[in-house]
Order: C-alpha cells, then structure tokens, then sequence
C-alpha cells in the first residue's frame, strides 16, 4: 500500500515562509516523478510544482514561479516544497502526489497516488 504523508502546514503571515515535507517508502519512491497540488475551499485543485525522478526537470504554476521551490532527498524518500514571501491567496490545503512514470507532469490525472493533505494558512 502506498502511503504519502505530508507535513510542515500552519498559519503563518504574508512574506513569510513555510517548507512542506511528503515522507513516502522507499519502494514507493525511487523512480517516479512528484508533484504538488493545493485547493483553495469552493475551487478546484490547482498545480503547484512537479519534479522529475532524476531531478531535472521542474514545473511550477504561475502563481508561484520564483517563490516555491521542489525538491527531493532520494536518501530520505522526501519531497519537499519550499513555500517563500508567502501571500494570503496561498492560503489553501496543499497535497503532494506521485506521478505514474519518472516524467514531471502538471495534471491530476497523471498522479497515482496522493498525501492526505496538509493546511497552509497564510494571513494578512
């Protein structure tokens, strides 16, 4: 069974800074590409960044270029997203996801499995 399990969520205020974790098992890592999502409450769940499996290869959503970075630690089977000069309309659930090859992708429907969801709250 796979299981992706997020933390690093809380309240913080604009301009700051928050960096979200997404702890997988070593089988259920290696190989794959990953991705973060967040959905805001009455909206659709909306791409943040992905990460191909090697590395090198980033995707990041519009709203966020230049103040999130992906990134992974191979050794600790961990994806991280480091959230900078945060802003209130990043208020939102964020959830990590596992691509179904090593490609980085940028739609939901090409993640397979998915974390339960970590809530970043962002006042101003």
């Amino acid at each position: 069974q796979v299981q992706l399990v997020e933390s690093g969520g809380g309240l913080v205020q604009a301009g700051g800074s928050l960096r979200l974790s997404c702890a997988a098992s070593e089988r259920t890592f290696s190989g794959y590409a990953w991705g973060w999502f967040r959905q805001a409450p009455g909206k659709e769940r909306e791409f943040v960044a992905a990460i191909s499996w090697a590395g090198i290869t980033t995707y990041y959503g519009d709203s966020v270029k230049g103040r999130f970075t992906i990134s992974r630690d191979i050794a600790k089977n961990t994806v991280y997203l480091q959230m900078n000069s945060l802003k209130p309309e990043d208020t939102a659930v964020y959830y990590c996801a596992r691509g179904r090859t090593g490609a980085a992708v940028t739609t939901t429907y090409e993640y397979d499995y998915w974390g339960q969801g970590t809530q970043v709250t962002v006042s101003s």
